[in-house]
């Protein structure tokens, strides 16, 4: 951040913002009091959010923790636990001051300490994600109890973008120091600094959080108490909406023919906004390993043989969009300025006969998770069946499709991923050759390597200046919608369903993982 950003956010400050960003006024139009009554789906792991990073812990333990920074929903850094940051002009140092007054939920004071613990020792063990971003950091320092410095080996791009919770969350040296992270006891009962505290876990039933009374921002949070329920199928969560038991439906937790629906009831409503920093992108993975998917040719016969508009419509009911190659819409450097694969069967027929493909069956594993996914899986086979290619369909759980992927045991297979604001944290890892390797369902699963994109995105992550990050990026973007790695499908749109009497919902881009402290019921 350049000096002259840092003195707009002091006068944003100034003209009476509260938690990072949300005005006074919105937080006074609900009055304070009352509970909150949410889905979990499925039930976390753990709530020891540097130890879990799935979707449910992020989503409930989001609001227990607290990163240094928070980001709007055009991933424009904020404050949080850093109140200020400057950088310097080769973008190699970056100095944080933190928030005074801040208390951990037992009551011991939030320092600079707590930060070098957490990003240096403990996040670098656990936390795998962030472990590959802190590469470029030679060094952090506390420099007084409120002042902390991030010192650069070379300039990283996307660094101000790595702040937030559940990237980088903020974790309590006293409790954990010395101890072996992962057996700690405290992991059962997780402390942090935000505005809800852990208070209970009932195993398949429901979580609850209450409020921190001694929370660092003035009369937040505005509610009592948070629970989230662990209902186990998705009609029954719809049917708890529908009855009244549960306020709150996250994105994902009902089938999608069912949220037009419950969003018209009396007294409910529908958004999609709180995802534009994970901005999900859904694809084929195309295993380039084997034939005929190691040809190009039939790769893009692949893509010119989906109908990705239909299965927006139908699958999707309109929460998807058609997407344009390998960055979504919502991070930075996303360029339409790349080839496109409209639906063209007569050209997807003759790229295959180029191809050489022989009308082998080919194995397709679908997501298993819900209807939607299912009837995606479905829509696609047809739309591959009418260009000539011969699929069958190979039913998984969760634990099963991502043992095949671990291994690369299928031919064609569903997923989508994250791509966390930036291409040098959520887009590189799908496509370099050094993210090669068995084990995970979310790296280069599909095999991809050009040396020339392996270069490109090196230089995208290394290079500070905006303008000369976007060139390179567009080079990326050209080279690989014509190679064609994977067939891209949507960029997802996750509605998150809830009464109108909850004001104030979604606050940031990563929407409930970090906004339910400003919430207000009325």
């Amino acid at each position: 951040m350049k000096r002259r950003n840092l003195i707009q956010m002091g006068a944003a400050s100034a003209a009476g913002l509260t938690l990072a960003g949300v005005p006074l006024h919105l937080l006074a139009q609900g009055k304070k009091g009352g509970v909150i009554n949410a889905v979990v789906q499925p039930e976390p792991p753990g709530l020891m959010l540097g130890i879990t990073q799935n979707g449910p812990t992020q989503m409930i333990a989001g609001n227990i923790y607290e990163g240094l920074l928070r980001y709007d929903e055009k991933i424009n850094p904020l404050p949080s636990l850093a109140t200020s940051w400057t950088v310097n002009k080769e973008g190699t140092l970056y100095t944080f001051k933190l928030k005074p007054g801040v208390t951990w939920h037992d009551g011991k004071p939030f320092t600079s300490a707590d930060v070098v613990f957490s990003a240096d020792v403990f996040l670098r063990k656990t936390h795998a994600r962030l472990r590959a971003n802190l590469a470029a950091v030679e060094s952090i320092k506390a420099i007084d109890p409120l002042t902390v410095e991030f010192k650069l080996k070379y300039p990283f791009g996307p660094f101000i973008g790595i702040f937030e919770v559940g990237s980088m969350p903020m974790i309590p040296k006293h409790i954990y120091e010395g101890t072996e992270f992962a057996a700690n006891p405290a992991n059962a009962t997780p402390i942090g600094t935000g505005p809800f505290k852990f208070k209970e876990w009932v195993k398949g039933s429901y979580i609850q959080l209450v409020a921190n009374d001694k929370y660092h921002v003035k009369d937040v949070p505005l509610v009592e108490s948070v629970y989230f329920h662990v209902i186990p199928d998705a009609a029954s969560r719809a049917a708890a909406f529908e009855s009244g038991k549960v306020d709150l439906v996250p994105g994902g937790a009902v089938e999608y023919f069912d949220v037009l629906r419950l969003s018209k009831l009396p007294g409910a409503a529908v958004t999609t906004k709180g995802w534009e920093f994970f901005a999900p992108h859904s694809w084929l993975w195309l295993n380039n390993r084997k034939a005929p998917m190691d040809k190009l040719k039939f790769r893009q016969a692949v893509m010119y043989a989906i109908d990705r508009e239909a299965m927006a419509k139908i699958a999707w009911q309109g929460f998807a969009k058609p997407a344009t190659g390998p960055f979504n819409s919502n991070i930075k450097f996303h360029s339409t300025d790349v080839a496109k694969y409209p639906r063209n069967v007569a050209t997807a027929k003759k790229l295959l006969e180029e191809a050489g493909y022989k009308g082998e069956t080919l194995r397709l594993l679908p997501l298993p998770y819900g209807e939607t996914w299912a009837r995606s899986a479905e829509i696609l086979r047809q739309n591959l069946a009418q260009a000539g290619i011969k699929v069958e369909l190979v039913a998984t759980d969760v634990a099963g499709w991502n043992q095949k992927l671990n291994e690369w045991d299928y031919d064609l297979a569903f997923t989508y991923v994250y791509q966390y604001g930036d291409p040098a944290l959520g887009v590189a890892r799908n496509y370099t050759t050094g993210n090669i390797a068995k084990g995970s369902p979310f790296n280069n699963v599909e095999g991809y390597s050009n040396p020339k994109v392996d270069e490109l995105f090196d230089a995208g992550a290394k290079e500070a200046d905006p303008e000369k990050r976007k060139a390179i990026y567009l080079q990326v973007q050209k080279i690989l919608l014509d190679e064609v790695p994977v067939a891209w499908l949507h960029e997802l749109n996750f509605p998150t369903l809830y009464r109108t009497k909850l004001g104030n919902l979604i606050t940031s881009g990563i929407g409930l993982n970090d906004s339910l402290g400003t919430a207000t019921l009325a």
